[in-house]
């Protein structure tokens, strides 16, 4: 019944065995050595406050029957007071200067602990083998004034080897960018844990407004490049003058019982962008913002050459993506290609797309996306609960192109992307509006395998058009049934359809079509 999936010195996360999407069939009670501690209905919960180096014993009650399990938590080498270093937490002294010399004073293997306060903070960098803690009703907070933040070089060179090192990065490629409010480069063993919040204060400064024109890129909420070991526990993070997480080239990295919003309105506020990274867990989190929810990605090709690394091995369960352009997206930047996601038990509610994989010729023969598997998903309001398209208008200077746009088979080349085998079973949709599904692929080279098993999409009766993939001049539609374009194999499997206008299923360029079970 009961998992212990994350650990640390001061806190615990624990996740429910069950098939339920993110909600338990029913509420539980949490108690802990004895002591009742609260109800609850998510299938993922977390415990802070916890001793160092302590047994205990957690309980949980559901439907007449409990269980219980002892666990342990970790030593630590010393906890520390970030105001012992000067740090104020009155929401009006600006504590940037305080909050790094505490992080560079902490011991190895230390944890810096932020009580309850507001720490008004520009761009802080952390260090291997430390945690950070955020304690209830403690906020770190960013300055508004781009003043503030500095300016980050894309790549510098080793005057050794002229090899180039990764500083900064952004939409796919190197290049120079403001510091975000928290940035880890090429650290190890990080966790940042707690109940209290990340907030990038971007609705009080400029960053949404100057997005288009700016020539730095942006600041992420938190940047992590070229590490590994990162665990990222129960923090709310919200209003991010980007991307809200960025692991770029990580390994090894976790995200669990984490709350990610901002305004539906602030532009290109991805919740967690997790690009070229392998061994990739997101459990139990939630997601309300701008732009996508989870935008898994791995780099553009460019003039350099440079072999994309992969995103390799993610799982991304028990989550709940509560607004966004799309829930679980792979792309657009994905010249290295996917291997290995398989997303389940997750609610999307009032996402524009449930899955959503946009590519485009250019992306390179890298751009391999293979073993895609989505069960067990609930999807409520979504406008199209599924969509790969690889006809992508993207904000790439040829977009627009005939070679990106034009519908006709061109010669298959090095340029060219490859989409490979997907899986969507025991899904339902409510009240969809604009597609059930759209798939195309290339004319030159077809998607390999689209397969939906025991899928049941309900129609809206109140639908209003819209365009279900984004490319050039793409139509509206409304109430659209099962679409598939240049797809090798079609597998359907007890598919219902409820309140769909027009055929069910419309083929073009498919070459087999099996179907067993389609209402």
């Amino acid at each position: 019944m009961i998992d212990l999936i994350c650990v640390g010195a001061s806190a615990a996360c624990f996740e429910l065995r069950n098939s339920e999407p993110f909600m338990a069939p029913e509420p539980f009670e949490i108690w802990l050595d004895g002591v009742f501690q609260r109800q609850a209905q998510e299938n993922v919960f977390s415990l802070f406050g916890l001793k160092p180096r302590t047994e205990h014993s957690l309980k949980v009650c559901m439907g007449g029957t409990s269980e219980e399990m002892v666990f342990s938590t970790n030593a630590e080498c010393c906890a520390v007071d970030v105001r012992a270093f000067g740090a104020a937490g009155d929401g009006k002294t600006v504590d940037t200067a305080a909050i790094q010399r505490a992080i560079l004073l902490l011991p190895e293997g230390g944890r810096l602990v932020f009580p309850a306060g507001t720490y008004l903070t520009g761009p802080i960098f952390l260090k291997s083998h430390m945690t950070l803690e955020l304690q209830a009703d403690a906020c770190l907070l960013g300055l508004t004034d781009k003043a503030d933040y500095p300016v980050l070089p894309g790549c510098v060179t080793d005057v050794e080897s002229s090899r180039q090192v990764v500083t900064g990065t952004f939409e796919g490629q190197t290049k120079p960018m403001y510091a975000s409010l928290i940035t880890a480069e090429y650290c190890e063993d990080i966790a940042i844990v707690g109940p209290g919040c990340i907030d990038g204060n971007a609705a009080n400064g400029t960053w949404w407004q100057t997005f288009r024109t700016d020539p730095v890129a942006r600041p992420r909420l938190c940047f992590f490049n070229h590490c590994k070991q990162v665990c990222v526990h129960g923090i709310q993070v919200r209003n991010s003058a980007s991307w809200q997480l960025h692991p770029y080239e990580c390994d090894q990295i976790a995200f669990y019982d984490v709350s990610v919003s901002a305004p539906k309105d602030s532009p290109n506020t991805d919740a967690l962008d997790p690009e070229s990274c392998d061994d990739v867990r997101i459990i139990g989190c939630r997601f309300s913002v701008g732009d996508d929810c989870i935008a898994i990605k791995s780099g553009k090709l460019d003039a350099s050459g440079r072999a994309m690394r992969p995103a390799s091995r993610h799982t991304i369960r028990n989550c709940l993506m509560a607004f966004g352009h799309g829930a679980v997206v792979l792309g657009s930047e994905i010249s290295g290609g996917v291997r290995d996601l398989t997303v389940s038990q997750c609610l999307f509610r009032e996402t524009d797309r449930g899955l959503r994989i946009k590519t485009r010729r250019g992306r390179g023969e890298g751009c391999f996306i293979d073993d895609v598997v989505f069960e067990n998903i609930r999807m409520e309001r979504v406008l199209t609960p599924v969509v790969i398209n690889m006809f992508y208008r993207c904000v790439d200077p040829d977009g627009d192109s005939d070679y990106v746009q034009s519908r006709e088979k061109l010669p298959v080349d090095a340029r060219t992307p490859h989409l490979g085998r997907f899986t969507f079973r025991n899904m339902t949709c409510t009240d969809t509006e604009v597609a059930g599904c759209y798939a195309e692929g290339l004319p030159e080279r077809p998607l390999d395998a689209v397969t939906l098993e025991n899928v049941r999409i309900a129609y809206s009766k109140d639908a209003k058009p819209g365009v279900p993939a984004m490319f050039t001049n793409s139509p509206a539609v409304c109430r659209m049934g099962l679409y598939f374009r240049s797809v090798r194999q079609v597998v359907l499997r007890n598919v219902v359809l409820e309140g769909v206008d027009g055929e069910r299923v419309i083929t073009e360029n498919v070459d087999s079509v099996t179907c067993d079970g389609l209402a």
